[in-house]
């Protein structure tokens, strides 16, 4: 072989080396600018994506907040109205104390009273409709009398 066509074929072994790695520096090249543009877009989403969870993350935090405080409102109620039941009871049982010593005295009352006759029921007996009745006539009767007395 001449040395002519070994230089030659050194030399185009050499430019297909040369070509074959320009090739893949290229293709590699376009591979990574392709993978830069998708991590890029991805980025962008999860950046568009993370503010959507920011905001669902701050609503939540705000909806916890108002659970918080209409349980505290709720507990605060229940304590008030467990307050205002003790309260009435209390009322309830000195207003039935009372209810009863006022009967005691009516009774007692009734029993002193000389002008209560046998015929309206034996003494403390005002039992029933009539007994109203009968207690309202006898409240009205004084006053009539002495109205016409004057």
């Amino acid at each position: 072989m001449d040395r002519n066509t070994v230089i030659w074929i050194v030399i185009a072994v050499v430019a297909a080396i040369v070509v074959i790695a320009l090739v893949a520096f290229l293709a590699r090249s376009a591979r990574n600018k392709r993978r830069h543009a998708e991590a890029e877009r991805l980025r962008e989403e999860i950046g568009h994506k993370t503010g959507h969870v920011e905001k669902r993350e701050a609503v939540a935090a705000e909806t916890e907040a108002r659970a918080r405080a209409a349980q505290a409102e709720a507990e605060a109620k229940a304590a008030e109205a467990a307050r205002l039941q003790n309260t009435a009871r209390t009322h309830r049982d000195a207003a039935s104390s009372s209810r009863e010593e006022l009967d005691a005295r009516r009774e007692r009352a009734d029993a002193l009273d000389p002008k209560r006759s046998d015929d309206q029921g034996p003494k403390g007996d005002l039992g029933g409709p009539e007994g109203t009745e009968r207690r309202q006539v006898q409240a009205e009767e004084p006053t009539a009398h002495k109205r016409h007395r004057l």
